[in-house]
């Protein structure tokens, strides 16, 4: 292997409180390549979405070393996405508006784009609809168009699907999946579902809580299209269920001293 794209290296961050300093993340070491589909879980609590803030630049109050391309992460930026689990779209603004974003869709670059990523997320005949005429799984892929509009170098997803029914959130999976099979985009990939994390991911962090520090890291040697139902998948998805048992008795026992 190269040089990783993204590197994290000895991260630690801490909370104030009113009860003191309450320590989120420990000594995390990561190395993510180019192209890797990267899925992260961990009970509640546990700095999942802290590390991807951080990632992202939107957090900066760390010690420890993360960097992209070999350089520092300071603060956002256009060469990291990140699509949170609420669409954020702006109301008032129609599909192809909202994933053209602050751009000019005026421009033949830009209108090119934008038609390439509508057809891409498979949203063709509803350039011109508002979010309020979308449903949950249209909005969030006009929320993922949008994150790739300037060819992020990485994509950071925040539990996209967790408030979708369950048969919009496996539509939504294949159309991420079949996103990142065709732009090869690296992504990192936060939930609570283990079945979501096996059936995505190229490779599975869990973290454990208190502090949150990362328990184990599951590859996953799934060809693609993958199945839920095929012995191969159960059997990954029960190894990474046992190791998430492991960490759940752990905040139990953390729990009952406090």
């Amino acid at each position: 292997m190269g040089e990783a794209l993204l590197s994290i290296t000895a991260l630690n961050k801490s909370f104030g409180t009113a009860a003191g300093q309450v320590q989120a993340l420990h000594d995390v070491d990561l190395q993510v390549q180019e192209g890797e589909f990267i899925t992260v879980i961990g009970p509640s609590g546990c700095g999942k979405s802290t590390l991807l803030r951080i990632v992202a630049g939107l957090d900066t109050g760390y010690s420890g070393k993360v960097t992209l391309e070999g350089t520092e992460i300071g603060g956002p930026g256009i060469d990291k996405g990140f699509i949170f689990q609420e669409h954020r779209l702006f109301p008032w603004l129609t599909v192809e508006k909202n994933i053209a974003s602050d751009l000019p869709l005026g421009k033949p670059e830009i209108r090119r784009k934008v038609d390439e990523l509508i057809e891409l997320v498979k949203l063709q005949g509803f350039e011109k609809s508002y979010p309020r005429e979308l449903s949950g799984g249209m909005a969030q892929r006009v929320a993922i168009a949008r994150a790739l509009l300037r060819n992020p170098r990485i994509l950071l997803l925040d539990e996209p699907f967790g408030a979708l029914d369950a048969f919009t959130r496996a539509h939504m999976q294949s159309v991420l999946l079949d996103i990142w099979r065709r732009n090869r985009t690296t992504m990192i990939f936060v939930t609570h579902d283990i079945d979501e994390a096996v059936f995505l991911g190229t490779r599975v962090v869990i973290l454990e809580p208190r502090p949150g520090r990362i328990r184990k890291i599951v590859p996953i040697d799934l060809p693609f299209p993958r199945k839920k139902t095929t012995s191969s998948f159960q059997e990954l998805r029960l190894k990474v269920l046992n190791v998430f048992e492991k960490v759940d008795e752990l905040e139990l026992t953390d729990g009952a001293g406090i």
